[in-house]
């Protein structure tokens, strides 16, 4: 299939930052060529005339399970909000709620103009999620939950160590690299709080071993703070990671928002990958995170919306503006531009997840995971600056075709591959059934 991008104005976000009028020709799922009036038959067309062409927006840190979850866990702390209300649904999950879920979740992704994510499921059924992934078409790195410590975990949630990484092996010999590669598999620990010693020693190693992303988050609040530096005899949790051999540019740690200059430098030495997840850590009040100072580490710092649970939307527009606002706040306007905002949400989330020769830029050769978004809504004119214009003034409904694989998945505002309507009537059974299984 072969499709021709026509005349939209393009954010190429490569290395020199291009910014021009034209087309992008895309042939066998990769960009073939960049310019003006370029020649050629293709099999489609897309009218791309006042519409802003940039490559496609990586989420680096969500929650497909949880999308049923919306509404339903709010105005509570991190702590309480996990024990009281994500984890009791996660053990309530079934098969079919856990489909539901994803095909809502990748259903509002999508239409968005999100094209990959790195996420973290529950404990069970993973399988489930990689199923409707696939279906949905959009590119993603998954990984199963990993937890066998706490307490006050569901025992439905609590594994024993070895189950644990036992079916998270499984899981990856099942997954990586399907689709034609568009579908990964990651190793996921919860965090610090909910995993043994033992499970995180482990999955440093397995990491090493199958050159493995791990998914995890770190330092969020001050009481998870709290927990593992009494668990671990004193240390933070980025600390602790690090004495476990976590620590490596294969770890991509969610939040990171309590981390000191220290921790910033072990960060930076270990090239750990941080997730920024501005929305989240605001309605969890858990924190702003020092993203200026992370940066000017050198660490890569990419966003994500987190989940539904605790956002409640998954709109990365909404997180490229707040993340932004909350720099200029902390430090001073300007500390955060919109164009290193918008390199985040593209360029760094890229790299996070291991994929920066393929995705996160527009140019020849790359796979075509890219998106049109309409410059004539009102709240988008006069547009003298198309980065500021992105980060500060536009919104995922503003997205009008979404492209993943050279594949056209948003067409004209519309799902190519399913019914939205009976998505979102899905999920709503589906969000009755679960609610009443706890109630």
């Amino acid at each position: 299939m072969s499709v021709l991008v026509r005349g939209g104005l393009i954010l190429t976000m490569n290395d020199r930052l291009d910014v021009a009028e034209g087309d992008v020709s895309i042939r066998g799922g990769r960009i073939a060529a960049i310019g003006a009036d370029l020649p050629g038959i293709h099999d489609r067309t897309i009218d791309a005339r006042g519409g802003y062409i940039l490559p496609g927006l990586i989420q680096t840190h969500i929650h497909l399970c949880q999308t049923l979850f919306r509404g339903y866990a709010d105005d509570l702390r991190l702590m309480d909000w996990l024990r009281t209300r994500v984890w009791p649904m996660e053990a309530a999950h079934t098969p079919a709620t856990l489909w539901a879920a994803t095909r809502l979740a990748t259903t509002e992704l999508l239409s968005s103009g999100t094209t990959a994510v790195l996420t973290m499921e529950t404990v069970h059924d993973t399988d489930v999620v990689f199923e409707a992934v696939e279906e949905s078409g959009l590119r993603a790195t998954i990984g199963k939950c990993m937890m066998d410590l706490d307490a006050d975990v569901p025992p439905r949630l609590r594994e024993p160590t070895q189950a644990s990484i036992d079916e998270s092996l499984a899981i990856r010999r099942r997954w990586h690299t399907a689709a034609g590669g568009r579908l990964r598999a990651a190793f996921a620990p919860r965090f610090a709080v909910s995993c043994s010693r033992e499970l995180l020693e482990a999955v440093a190693d397995l990491s090493g071993e199958h050159d493995a992303l791990v998914h995890t988050h770190a330092s969020e609040s001050q009481d998870e703070q709290a927990i593992v530096s009494q668990r671990s005899g004193g240390l933070t949790h980025v600390e602790y990671l690090n004495s476990l051999r976590l620590a490596s540019p294969r770890l991509c740690a969610a939040h990171c928002v309590w981390v000191d200059e220290r921790e910033r430098h072990l960060l930076a030495e270990r090239d750990v990958k941080v997730l920024h997840c501005p929305s989240s850590n605001l309605k969890l009040g858990s924190g702003v995170a020092p993203v200026v100072e992370m940066r000017a580490r050198g660490i890569t710092v990419s966003l994500g919306a987190d989940g539904a649970a605790c956002n409640n939307r998954l709109d990365m527009f909404e997180e490229m503006r707040l993340a932004a606002l909350l720099q200029a706040v902390r430090v001073h306007p300007g500390a955060l531009p919109a164009r290193d905002v918008l390199w985040m949400a593209t360029r760094a989330g890229a790299r996070t997840l291991g994929l920066g020769d393929e995705i996160g830029s527009i140019e020849a050769g790359k796979r075509a995971d890219l998106i049109v978004v309409d410059r004539d809504q009102p709240h988008l004119v006069p547009g003298p600056d198309p980065y500021s214009t992105l980060v500060y003034g536009a919104r995922g409904s503003d997205v009008r075709t979404t492209i993943v694989d050279g594949e056209v998945l948003v067409d004209e505002f519309q799902m190519a591959r399913v019914d939205r309507a009976e998505v979102v009537a899905a999920a709503r059974a589906a969000a009755r059934r679960l609610i009443g299984a706890i109630a």
